[in-house]
């Protein structure tokens, strides 16, 4: 028994993915409005292109990735850089293709829909799983963060799809992504649907949800926002979202190699 408990332990690596709870949910929602008006801040009240906004976001998120998966273990605050840094560039990225290169909202959540299948597919068959579980490798969790840079890009695509070309507005918008998730958690409590399908469905829905949120927060009232400052926004919502990480326990398991 004792070899057999020792042998366990040299076949298991600490997965530096944090483990799923509530207080997960709340803060990668903050990430994700955080996300929103951060990278509205910098394109639109900066005055900057989409296009010079994803290169920027782009390069912190290639620094954010590579010191993540480098990392021998679960750091928070380093996950969560990595995380905030996908839906910074996921905001500018998916302006850029719905609007400078003329696809719409429409036509850019389709591609980017695409991407993120794509993405899960080929993880799939190359791992033969996308649970969050088997991230205990450099290639597995190479596969989560791109998964999850077109998750991120894909929610901001349908956010503002939902927002503006439906006519429901940011608020009503906000309220059709908690209903998705309300089934879906739902869904988690009284079916038997794979654990690791209603995660993917979680993490993409809290992605427009945090940006219809952040467009509700500073877009002017005629256009059904509150008018508030793009870097007031920011900075408030990082302040929560570093308090958070402060105080609520978070902590990676440990999953077979």
């Amino acid at each position: 028994m004792d070899q057999y408990c020792k042998d366990r332990v040299y076949t298991e690596r600490a997965s530096k993915v944090p483990e799923v709870t509530l207080g997960f949910w709340i803060i990668k929602i903050l990430a994700t409005t955080l996300g929103e008006t951060g990278g509205d801040a910098v394109t639109m009240s900066m005055n900057l292109s989409y296009l010079a906004g994803t290169a920027i976001f782009a390069a912190i998120f290639a620094v954010a990735v590579a010191a993540q998966i480098s990392a021998k273990r679960f750091h928070p605050f380093l996950y969560w850089m990595v995380i905030l840094a996908t839906t910074t560039v996921g905001t500018t990225l998916a302006d850029f293709v719905d609007r400078s290169l003329g696809i719409g909202y429409l036509g850019g959540s389709s591609l980017l829909a695409a991407l993120l299948i794509a993405s899960l597919v080929t993880w799939h068959r190359t791992l033969g799983t996308v649970s969050i579980d088997s991230i205990n490798s450099k290639q597995a969790e190479i596969f989560f963060w791109i998964t999850i840079l077109f998750s991120q890009t894909l929610g901001t695509a349908l956010g503002d799809w939902m927002a503006d070309s439906t006519g429901l507005g940011y608020a009503g918008g906000a309220l059709v992504f908690v209903a998705g998730l309300a089934i879906t958690v739902a869904a988690f409590f009284c079916t038997n649907v794979s654990r690791t399908v209603l995660f993917w469905i979680a993490f993409v829905l809290t992605r427009p949800l945090g940006a219809t949120v952040g467009d509700f927060l500073n877009k002017p009232l005629d256009h059904g926002g509150l008018a508030l400052s793009r870097y007031t926004a920011s900075i408030s919502l990082a302040a929560v979202m570093v308090l958070l990480i402060l105080l609520v326990p978070q902590r990676s398991g440990r999953h077979p190699a």
